[in-house]
């Protein structure tokens, strides 16, 4: 199973490509994050992102979306645009006929991280455990992202190991 992973945001938007490979092994295919500058329109940011999103979805034709659940801890404003943000890439993914699943924080957290309270250097350090990331990462949100992807990959795994 190939799954695109996404940490919603439009100021920094991490996505990843992750795979299911043989013997159980995850693997990292691809991982960015898509930055916009704060000097555009809030509109044309938007757009940047899901159309990102789009040819990631093009390119790399993944069979299912993930996408962190959005928790809501003050800016009212930057809440509303990143709510945005998830029902515009998520509309990318279902247009084009791609399951979408949600995930809490906790829930990436428990599945990436080993347990629902790990903070992000645990995630981090447990991502590069389960898959070889080859790549330098500037950004949290591209970590981000890639636990996303391993996080439906092993509801799915779980799903399909207890029929």
């Amino acid at each position: 199973m190939r799954v695109l992973g996404i940490d919603p945001g439009y100021g920094r938007c991490g996505m990843a490509i992750v795979e299911r490979g043989e013997a159980g092994k995850d693997i990292l295919i691809f991982s960015e994050c898509v930055e916009t500058s704060a000097k555009v329109d809030f509109t044309e940011r938007l757009a940047a992102v899901a159309d990102e999103c789009s040819r990631l979805i093009e390119k790399f034709a993944p069979d299912a979306m993930a996408i962190e659940k959005l928790f809501f801890s003050g800016n009212q404003k930057t809440a509303m645009h990143v709510a945005e943000v998830r029902g515009a890439l998520i509309q990318s993914a279902t247009s084009c006929g791609i399951s979408v699943a949600e995930y809490t924080p906790a829930q990436i957290k428990n599945a990436a991280g080993g347990w629902g309270g790990a903070d992000k250097q645990q995630v981090i350090t447990m991502l590069g455990m389960l898959m070889k990331i080859d790549k330098a990462i500037k950004y949290d949100d591209e970590y981000d992202a890639i636990a996303v992807g391993i996080t439906h990959l092993a509801f799915v795994g779980s799903r399909t190991a207890s029929r």
